[in-house]
């Protein structure tokens, strides 16, 4: 027996925030859930589905496979609950510490900031 949509949890370019337009409006007017670490910006985004961009300075983390990594566990987390998320546009902001915290510690912060967020997101 074969399901009508299987649910996929990939990660491609139209669940992406690709370009300055796409990060601007996020800014001007969001959802925010936030962390001393990291900080999610949302803001709903008339798609059927949410979208993700990342801001990571190196003003706050020094290395490149630091930010590598921070952004490949948000990714893997985003796309992991990509289907729980209400469609906004997200924009995830690194702060100083976040390279301290270990990849655990990091996806458990991330999926708390989620459900932080789409508390917010069905409030508003």
């Amino acid at each position: 027996m074969q399901s009508a949509s299987p649910v996929r949890y990939t990660f491609g370019r139209e669940l992406r925030l690709l370009t300055p337009g796409d990060f601007k409006p996020v800014f001007a007017n969001p959802v925010r859930s936030a962390s001393p670490q990291l900080t999610l910006l949302a803001l709903p985004n008339g798609l059927e589905h949410p979208r993700l961009g990342l801001t990571i300075a190196k003003k706050h983390v020094k290395k490149a496979c630091q930010r590598n990594r921070i952004k490949r566990v948000v990714r893997d987390s985003f796309r992991l609950q990509q289907h729980a998320l209400p469609p906004v546009d997200i924009v995830v902001i690194a702060k100083k510490g976040v390279d301290e915290l270990d990849n655990a510690a990091l996806h458990k912060l991330v999926n708390k900031l989620w459900r932080k967020l789409i508390r917010r997101c069905n409030e508003s």
